[in-house]
């Protein structure tokens, strides 16, 4: 008789409220915890940056503060945002709610997940069923969706955003998108989505950094749009694995660019690029550098998914590279746990 664990309670990291605070402005991630500190150490680079007046620093701080204070109030505000969602939303497209099937994938994603979990399934022969964009950095590209399945998901995330229900913003550094645990996309399509098809081949692309126990997600849709946010600078993800799928409309510009692995903003040098193409997803590390070229023209969607494996994470935080220093919070929170994990992967460590 097969037994049900019980649901896992997941986490923050404390540093969630004190590092990799995102100035815009000034195109920096900063830790804050007081004034004297930010002033030692930031205060050179952000003179450099254009923070020259005590108006300029001053005001700063408030926004710093200002954010320190939303991250606070983020779980408890997210949920009750899905909790009115789900009561008094009314879908434009409810099919896309229905639990993940088959004819929403395409088929290459379907045979790369199905060799991912055949006997004998080895690297070499997943990457022949992949297109490898940089052996170097392992960042791979597949279609993940059909072209019906977009059409119907950006339909549904276009009527859910001239609705009049509240909107969370996607993350620190996105402005305009979706959070789809909040619109209730999380059970029917994202856990299918991670524990079905990415699993089994992250497994094989990454078992270094954790692919095989990925156990939590982080998914939203951010938007780019003349008048709204056009580019995205660099950064890494506060996951182990990122897979980031172009969903539409018709758009120039706006490629995705890579740096080194954990590599410092300032000394990225001759970045590789990667363009965008509808319904297909691009696979690579967390710790990788990236960002997104302005837009051209037009609107751009794309989906991200942060998968996280706190086998990993638990010892290692990926943002403040510390052990992590647990805070209680709601749903797959940033996916650390308090349970001791049975086997500990290397990647986050060296």
């Amino acid at each position: 008789m097969a037994t049900v664990a019980a649901p896992r309670r997941f986490c923050r990291c404390a540093c969630f409220y004190t590092d990799n605070l995102y100035v815009a402005r000034y195109g920096l991630h900063v830790r804050f915890r007081s004034e004297q500190q930010l002033r030692r150490d930031y205060g050179p680079i952000l003179r450099s940056r254009g923070c020259v007046s005590a108006k300029d620093f001053q005001q700063l701080l408030a926004e710093l503060e200002q954010e320190v204070e939303r991250r606070q109030r983020l779980g408890p505000e997210s949920a009750a945002r899905k909790a009115l969602i789900a009561s008094s939303y009314h879908p434009a497209r409810p099919e896309v709610y229905d639990s993940l099937q088959d004819a929403a994938l395409a088929p290459e994603f379907l045979a790369v997940a199905e060799y991912s979990v055949s006997p004998g399934a080895d690297l070499k022969g997943l990457l022949q069923r992949l297109e490898t964009v940089s052996e170097e950095k392992r960042i791979y590209r597949v279609p993940v969706f059909t072209a019906p399945f977009c059409q119907a998901l950006l339909e549904e995330l276009e009527h859910f955003e001239q609705s009049d229900m509240p909107k969370g913003r996607p993350n620190t550094m996105n402005n305009y998108g979706v959070l789809l645990h909040e619109l209730g996309l999380d059970e029917p399509l994202m856990t299918p989505l991670r524990e079905r098809f990415l699993q089994p081949v992250m497994a094989l692309l990454y078992p270094d950094c954790g692919g095989g126990q990925l156990d939590s997600h982080r998914a939203f849709v951010v938007k780019y749009a003349p008048g709204q946010d056009l580019e995205l600078g660099c950064h890494y993800d506060n996951a182990e694995l990122t897979l980031n799928v172009a969903l539409g409309k018709v758009f120039t510009g706006g490629a995705l660019y890579f740096g080194g692995l954990f590599q410092a903003p300032a000394a990225l040098t001759e970045p590789l690029e990667v363009e965008h193409v509808v319904g297909q997803g691009v696979l690579h590390r967390g710790g990788q550098l990236h960002g997104a070229r302005p837009l051209g023209t037009g609107e751009r969607w794309n989906l991200v998914v942060w998968l996280r494996a706190s086998a990993v994470r638990n010892r290692l935080c990926p943002m403040c590279r510390c052990e992590p220093d647990l805070v209680d919070d709601e749903g797959f929170s940033d996916g650390f746990t308090r349970e001791e994990p049975t086997t500990v992967d290397v990647c986050a460590l060296t």
